[in-house]
């Protein structure tokens, strides 16, 4: 007999370690392609989720239940850009990008699971909750890492977008980034702000 509440918690947790993968490595893999070799040469252009765990990252998928994460940043070296913003620009946005085409394919594969001899089974319904994770855990990885406070992917992307005046000025706030995060956790408001847009994409997909 399945114990399927642990199923269900190994599958939020595979899903989490995939997404995780999948986002840094799109930011690594743009970052290589537009000239930057840094994350190549430091062991990070890789779907091993092992290399891109963090501790508040993790700490922040437990206290959203599992909603909401991220993993450790991969190193950008700006300098090897052709265009320093817009290199940064691109290479922020790939990942939240990445997330969201992995999370429609989740999607779509739902959606043929039902002409599968496996619908109406109780393995048919154990893919089909390992399916819906993958596409819950990929959108809320996007939604949350474009959120505009540093280190999150949203803050490299406003930046490359601001005047160097007001850029820097966000810069500034780089080393509190994670503490302002967890505190806004903790009170509720980010995922009142978060939300709307979580539950629209993850409602279209589902």
């Amino acid at each position: 007999m399945l114990n399927l509440p642990l199923v269900q918690i190994i599958f939020q947790i595979m899903a989490f370690l995939f997404a995780i993968s999948i986002h840094e490595y799109a930011h690594g893999a743009m970052a290589n392609s537009l000239g930057d070799p840094t994350a190549r040469y430091m062991g990070r252009l890789s779907l091993n989720p092992l290399r891109h765990l963090d501790l508040f990252g993790v700490l922040t998928l437990i206290l959203s239940g599992f909603r909401f994460g991220w993993a450790k940043p991969v190193p950008i070296n700006p300098s090897h850009f052709k265009n320093p913003k817009r290199g940064m620009m691109y290479t922020a946005a790939a990942g939240p990008f990445a997330n969201l085409i992995a999370a429609v394919c989740f999607s779509i594969t739902i959606r043929m699971l039902q002409y599968t001899p496996l619908a109406g089974s109780l393995y048919g319904f154990i893919f089909h909750s390992f399916l819906r994770y993958n596409v819950l855990l990929n959108v809320g990885l996007a939604i949350f890492n474009l959120v505009p406070i540093p280190p999150l992917d949203g803050s490299r992307i406003l930046m490359s977008i601001l005047p160097a005046r007001y850029a820097w000025r966000l810069r500034e706030i780089d080393s509190y980034g994670p503490m302002i995060l967890i505190l806004l956790l903790w009170s509720g408001i980010l995922f009142r702000f978060i939300s709307p847009a979580y539950n629209l994409i993850t409602g279209l997909l589902l």
